[in-house]
């Protein structure tokens, strides 16, 4: 669940103007000229505000009751005019008050422009945000801004073990209509170079929501980690870093009627050029899936949905795998993803006291501010990705919402559609022919105080399976009391339970 974003600067300078007896707050913003050539012009602009002084606004979750945003549609803005905001302009924000009335003697603020529509943040040429500033609301205020400076790119770093995959999907690109190609890290093992005839099993690693491939890098860079993948007693196992990009925030490696065939594109295209262009054994038997958040529900979903075709799932802290259970909604008989029966406001996230962090609602209206439709069906972020993985398409080529953006009442007809991403559901009504070739695969780790509520449906998964026959699963799931969100997570935690399984039961799956 988690998502990086990219910090992109440009030149910021601030002044204050205007009487002492008002507050009132203006923009004046200007595109450098190294960056008018690629300027489009229409996009969004967001205003992040904090408290907290020790990090950059726009790196925290607008989430938090310490961080607000404030965003506004631009439309045909001249590359070489200066923009002015004045402070009549009507902001979408998740705030009570205005940035003409804010109620803090000093804050920090930052901007941040976005131009893209279907396209990472993180990695969009035209995600620029400035320096942060900090500020008083004593006088009123005129912040003058010009944008000079492109995003870095995150790229892979060079090193013998770790190779960058690059393949241009065809059922990717007849589906979106263009060009589309997707990316993957792939790190070898550290006996691959000096055994030229051995082959190797391979792991399919997901990551966290919205994770690029790029977070190889951490292995190599990380010396206690390097020291271990080198040495002689880390797993001689093949590791795939998949890409979690995806056109509306995450594409959950799967196929919907929102991202396309990524499902497809994976079985069908990644995996057998992998097996060509590498030494892997080529069998279902010695191919696997591990991850955590976003990557533990994908890992299990891809054991599920494609049986055959992996050997095992390593799955931690997933998602929710039952929408009885999403986090605290229960979508098919809840009429209000915000508020329970009791008209109290739902969580969204606590910590492993239980003490709630912030609300469904408030993580909903930052993404309603950052959606370029002014929903959070757009804004690539966590409830906007989850719904455009499983909800239907409209008219319009967007996700239809799961649930009404301010009001957050419940569409029956679109939870209907979602049954077909629950998993539970998916075992129940598949189970005989599923089981059998499950039996195996099934490892699953969660922590009882999941920060975001995610064990509650995967109780519900586990009882199920403890009730299966014909087969009985042996499916193994463990409940750690007190621990949060992918605590007991690392890659060489879950390349040694691979390399356990391969041991205990070689090639019976």
């Amino acid at each position: 669940m988690t998502k990086t974003l990219s910090i992109l600067l440009f030149s910021f300078l601030f002044f204050t103007s205007f009487g002492q007896n008002k507050k009132d707050m203006s923009f004046k913003f200007s595109i450098a000229p190294q960056m008018q050539d690629s300027f489009k012009g229409t996009g969004k602009l967001m205003v992040y505000i904090t408290l907290k002084d020790n990090r950059q606004p726009i790196s925290f979750s607008a989430n938090q009751d310490s961080t607000w945003v404030f965003g506004l549609n631009v439309k045909n803005w001249k590359k070489d005019d200066v923009l002015e905001i004045d402070s009549n302009t009507s902001w979408t924000s998740t705030s009570n008050w205005t940035l003409n009335n804010i109620p803090f003697k000093t804050y920090y603020l930052q901007v941040r422009w976005d131009e893209s529509k279907i396209e990472n943040r993180a990695e969009h040429p035209h995600s620029m945000s400035t320096k942060v500033v900090k500020l008083t609301n004593e006088k009123s205020q005129e912040i003058s801004a010009e944008f000079d400076k492109d995003g870095e790119k995150s790229t892979l770093v060079e090193h013998d073990l770790i190779k960058k995959f690059s393949l241009e999907s065809q059922v990717l690109s007849e589906w979106w209509g263009k060009s589309t190609s997707i990316n993957a890290a792939v790190l070898l093992p550290s006996g691959y170079a000096d055994n030229p005839k051995k082959k190797y099993p391979v792991c399919y690693s997901i990551g966290g929501y919205g994770s690029r491939y790029m977070r190889v890098n951490r292995i190599v860079q990380d010396s206690t980690t390097q020291r271990w993948w080198t040495s002689k007693d880390a797993p001689q196992i093949i590791t795939v870093f998949l890409d979690g990009y995806g056109q509306f925030g995450d594409s959950y490696q799967l196929n919907s009627e929102n991202n396309g065939p990524y499902g497809s594109a994976l079985i069908d295209e990644i995996i057998p050029e992998i097996d060509k262009t590498y030494r892997t054994e080529g069998t279902s038997d010695a191919r696997f899936t591990a991850g955590c958040s976003t990557g533990g529900w994908v890992s299990l979903a891809l054991q599920l949905y494609y049986p055959d075709d992996f050997g095992g799932c390593f799955s931690y802290s997933a998602d929710p795998v039952s929408f009885y259970k999403m986090q605290l909604i229960n979508i098919y008989e809840n009429k209000n993803a915000f508020y329970n029966d009791n008209s109290i406001e739902r969580p969204s996230k606590r910590n492993t006291m239980g003490e709630p962090e912030f609300s469904i609602k408030k993580e909903v209206q930052t993404e309603n501010v950052e959606g370029y439709t002014n929903s959070y069906i757009t804004s690539r972020n966590q409830w906007g990705g989850w719904n455009a993985v499983c909800s239907q398409r409209d008219k319009n080529g967007l996700p239809m919402p799961l649930f009404d953006a301010i009001t957050g009442a419940i569409d029956p007809i679109v939870a209907e559609h979602w049954k077909k991403y629950d998993l539970l559901k998916y075992a129940q009504e598949n189970w005989s022919e599923l089981g059998p070739k499950i039996q195996g695969k099934i490892h699953i780790w969660m922590g009882d105080m999941d920060n975001y509520y995610l064990n509650n449906a995967m109780r519900d998964f586990d009882s199920y399976l403890r009730s299966t026959t014909n087969p009985k699963s042996d499916a193994e799931i463990l409940f750690s009391p007190t621990c949060g969100h992918c605590e007991n997570y690392s890659i060489r935690t879950y390349l040694e339970a691979i390399q356990k399984q391969m041991i205990t039961k070689p090639k019976q799956y």
